[in-house]
Parts: C-alpha cells; structure tokens; sequence
C-alpha cells in the first residue's frame, strides 16, 4: 500500500516538474522571441542607414559633375584634348570615390567619357540610349536604375543626372563590401525593391528572386528593368509572417523589415531563431525541471523526518508515563528552562529588529536633526517674545519655524519621491537651479567634504526637459565626481550656467586626476570605466537622458580633472 503510494506520489511530482518546465520554456520563448525582435529592428534600422549614407553620398557625385569645367570643354570643343582630360578627372574620382564607373553619356545615347577608359570593357563610344536612367534623366533631370552592367555583367545602382550641354552624367555603385559586411555578420540581410524582388544580398544566389507573388506583366518589366533573362522564385518559405525557412534548409528565421524609401526599397534582415530562442527555452526548461524535482526531493526528506519525529515523540511519551513523579518534575523543569530560553531568543529577535529600525531612520534623523534643533530654540525664544509683548518679533519666530518644517517636510518627501520615480513623464519647464539644488541634496552625505562652487546665475532660468530624470542625469555626473575625488587633496566640484535666447549649458567640472586617453575615446559605450566596482552604465544612461530632451552631453577639455557639458533647449 505505502509502496503504491510513494508511486502515486512520484508520479505526480514528476507532472508538476514537467508542467513547470513547460511554463518556464513558454516565458522564457516570449521574452527571447521580444529581445530577437528589438534586435532585429535594431539591426534594420543600423543596416538601412548605413545603406542609405552609402547612396547618398554616391548620388551627390554625378550632380557635382553636371557643370565640371572639363565637362563643359568637351562638351563644347569635342577635341581628342578635352576628351582625354575629362577621362582622366573620371578615373581620378573613381579611385578617389570607390566608384565601380563614371562615365558621361551624349545626347544621342553615345559614352564620350569614362573612368574606365583604358580599360578593354571600356564604356566609351557604347550606346546607353536604351537605358531607363538616361531618358529619366533627360527627361526629369535625375534617373536611376539597378541593373546588371552591360559590359561587366556585375549588378549595381546607376546614378544618373543631366549634365551640360544636354549630356547626362552617371556613376555606377556596386555593393560587393556591404554585401560582404552583411555576410561577416550574423543573419542574412537582403534588399528588396517596390515588387519585392531581391537586389541587393548577404546570399548572392538570392540577387533577383522574388520574395512574394508578382504578375507576368511585372516579371516581364522587372527583368528588363534589371537585364536579367528571368526572376528567380522565391528563394526561402514563409511560416508565419515574421518566419521564413531558406531553401534547402530546416533552419527558422526570424525576419524583419523596414519601411520602404523613397524609391520603394526596403532591407529585410533575418536572424536565426535556433540559436536566440530555442537554447534559451531548452535551458530554461531543463533549470525549471531540476529545480521542481530538487523542491520535491527536498519536500519528502522533510515529510519523512516530520514522521520519524512524531514516531519519536509518541516512543518518548511512552516511556515517561511509566516515569516516576521525580522525574515528571524534572520534566516540568526542562519545560520551564526551555521556555525562558525561548524567551529570550524572542527578546534578542526584537532586539534585532530595533536595531535594524535604527539603521533605517538614522539617514533621515541625519538631516532632520538640525531643523529639529532650531525649532526648539526658536520655540522658546518665542515664549520670551511673547511674555515681553513683542508679538511682531514673536511672529517673524514662527514664520521661521514653519519654514523649518517645510524643510523637514521637503527633504523626507524629496528622499522620498526620488526613491519611488520611476516612469517617464511629460517634457516641461524645469528650472534649472531647482534640479541641482535637488541634486545636491539627494547627495549631501557624499558631496559633504568636497568644495561645491556654484557662481551666482538666474535662478529663474529654465530649460525644456523632465524634473525627475534631469536630476538623475546631475546625480550621475555629481557622484561620478566625488568618487573620482577620493584622494584628492582640497577636493572640489565647479558648475557653471551659460546660456544664450536658444540653449543652456551647464558645465561640471572638478580637479580631480581626469579621464585616461583610453577611456575618454569610448566614454559613452556600454560597459567603458575606469573604476574596478564600476558597471560603466552611468554615463551612457545620462547620454541618452539628454538626446531624448534635445540636447547633448559631451566631454570637453579641462586643464584639470574631467568636465562635462549639458546643453538643453532653453524654455521660453
């Protein structure tokens, strides 16, 4: 029966292991899904800047050759001379730029210039005509067009604008080093134009298929569009709508997407949930089975020790019935010992507490202590004034002792409040002399033996920000300075107030030893310090305070110690 039992029993604990473990994967699946997401979108918008600067800076290059001086004299003179100089500025600003071509075409189609000119695939005397980007920009005076190249056959975006004379100009950009940057890092990235057809590609063998349904009529245009005999289909299988698995491949991804620019593109970055998500919810899961069992385990070693004992005691009662009276009372003895010795075991429990209750108030008795004091004193000054029958002196008395209390009032609920904040409000007006003064009291304790110089500034200037996390951002750079004045001899903080009709800037500075060149150049990234029990977050924590306000926390040159700089829109 106890066997059948002890099975039953088993079994259970096993389901409730197993129950918890599945609960535990499920949790432990969401947030790892969450973090892979915002990973995810964090590496979309990185890419698709660093795509975006990538064209941009390519797209200036042909308008800054649409009036170029040899441009013009070729145009204009058509002599073996000019033709040449205009070939060699072009190769020039190819090395120069990284451009895969330069070339200019005429306005009958023909190339007259190019960079690679010496070259045998050179594009010079070839017809463009036929080229989107070449009637779009006659037509509109820009164009551009991503193809493979005619000659080179090596897809890339061309970059067209009209130049003098009725020419146009146009640079060719290959992405054969991001391609090669994306590929380096993990994930596949791709970039997809207005009909979802891939462009651009971590995975080459993915450059022109689609990556969802299109109609012959847009198939047709698209491969004509890019110079290819045909679109490739869809080179991976969605699962969901944030899920695709390769082709040829078991392996999920997770996918996400930008919104499209201004000429349709959007870059589409997929990580692999196997390594993200499925380890931790493996982990997770196997952790919350052992923990189960061990609870379990730990629970029966309890439960037979509880029977053992009660088999013990009723042995012991047993045995002192059939005791004499002498050794009842020594009994009652025992029992009488026993509960003074519990006795004072409560007393030193309560003892402990009291003192734990000490150790709690003692900070806030700390500040509180001289108000106290003063209240008492002019309390009974008071008394005097009032048996004198100087009721106006009297009453300038209390109007000090209730601005007393209103500072003992202040410094509990500031203490207070900076305790419990801990969620974004609205941007307002906040003065800014209010938020050091703020600052400054939240760390009286640790700024107490250090010099604090503030010179006089307008106490009404205000700055566009948040109370609670301005502060926050002055006690990280106030603490930072009283840590790093340790040792210092003759310790001090300056903070100094400049503003103009737009911005404020408020500079904190000390003389401690400074900041080491090292660090200085990697100041504001996650985990940079100098400090041995430092987590070197601060400071990134405050950078971000103050971008979100509109303004800027830098470091800025000091002949001694370190000093930042907070600049913020100033109210009006």
């Amino acid at each position: 029966m106890m066997s059948m039992r002890r099975v039953w029993t088993f079994a259970a604990a096993l389901s409730l292991a197993l129950i918890a473990a599945w609960i535990s994967g499920e949790t432990t699946r969401t947030i790892a899904l969450g973090r892979l997401e915002a990973r995810a979108a964090e590496g979309v918008r990185l890419r698709q800047a660093l795509l975006a600067s990538e064209i941009s800076r390519f797209r200036l290059l042909p308008r800054a050759l649409a009036d170029d001086q040899d441009l013009v004299t070729a145009t204009s003179r058509a002599s073996p001379q000019a033709f040449a100089a205009l070939n060699r500025k072009l190769e020039m600003l190819a090395d120069e730029f990284g451009a895969s071509a330069i070339y200019v075409i005429g306005r009958n189609g023909i190339t007259f210039g190019a960079s690679n000119w010496r070259q045998p695939d050179s594009f010079v005397g070839r017809n463009y005509s036929f080229r989107p980007y070449f009637t779009d920009a006659l037509r509109h005076g820009n164009g551009q067009q991503f193809a493979l190249g005619t000659a080179s056959r090596k897809p890339g975006l061309f970059l067209a604008t009209r130049a003098a004379g009725g020419t146009v100009a146009v640079v060719k950009l290959e992405f054969d080093d991001i391609e090669a940057q994306w590929r380096a890092a993990q994930g596949i990235t791709y970039v997809t134009d207005a009909q979802g057809v891939i462009l651009v590609s971590s995975r080459t063998d993915w450059r022109f298929a689609a990556t969802a349904p299109i109609s012959a009529k847009a198939r047709k245009a698209e491969e004509r569009l890019a110079g290819v005999s045909a679109i490739a289909p869809q080179p991976f299988r969605r699962t969901s709508a944030q899920t695709i698995v390769p082709e040829g491949s078991d392996a999920a991804y997770l996918l996400a997407t930008s919104t499209p620019d201004s000429s349709g593109w959007r870059l589409n970055l997929a990580l692999p949930l196997a390594s993200a998500v499925n380890a931790a919810v493996a982990l997770a899961q196997a952790i919350a089975l052992l923990v189960a069992l061990l609870l379990f385990a730990i629970t029966m070693v309890l439960v037979e020790r509880a029977r053992q004992r009660k088999l013990r005691t009723a042995q012991l009662e047993n045995a002192v019935a059939e005791r004499t009276a002498e050794l009842h009372k020594e009994m009652q003895d025992r029992s009488a010992a026993e509960e003074r010795a519990a006795t004072l075991r409560e007393g030193l429990r309560q003892a402990n507490r009291l003192a734990t209750l000490g150790q709690v108030t003692a900070s806030v008795a700390h500040e509180t202590a001289q108000p106290v004091a003063a209240i008492r004193n002019y309390a009974t000054t008071t008394a005097i004034l009032i048996d004198r029958g100087a009721i106006e002196d009297a009453r300038a008395n209390l109007a000090t002792i209730e601005r007393l209390s209103d500072r003992i009032g202040a410094i509990t609920e500031h203490l207070r409040g900076f305790a419990r904040k801990g969620r974004r409000g609205e941007m307002e007006s906040v003065v800014a002399a209010e938020a050091i003064d703020g600052a400054r009291l939240i760390l009286k304790a640790q700024l107490s033996r250090i010099t604090f110089a503030l010179p006089d500034a307008d106490r009404q200037l205000a700055v566009r920000a948040e109370r609670v996390r301005l502060e926050q951002v002055l006690v990280i750079l106030l603490q930072n300075a009283a840590e790093a004045l340790v040792d210092t001899d003759a310790p001090m903080v300056t903070l100094t107030i400049e503003h103009d009709s737009g911005a404020v800037r408020m500079m904190i500075s000390d003389n401690g030893p400074g900041i080491a060149p090292d660090i200085a150049q990697r100041l504001f990234t996650p985990f940079a310090t100098s400090r041995p029990m430092g987590l070197g977050l601060g400071l990134v924590i405050a950078k971000d305070i103050i971008e979100e306000f509109g303004g800027s926390l830098m470091l800025v040159p000091s002949q001694t110690g370190a000093c930042f700089a907070i600049t913020l829109p100033r109210a009006s």
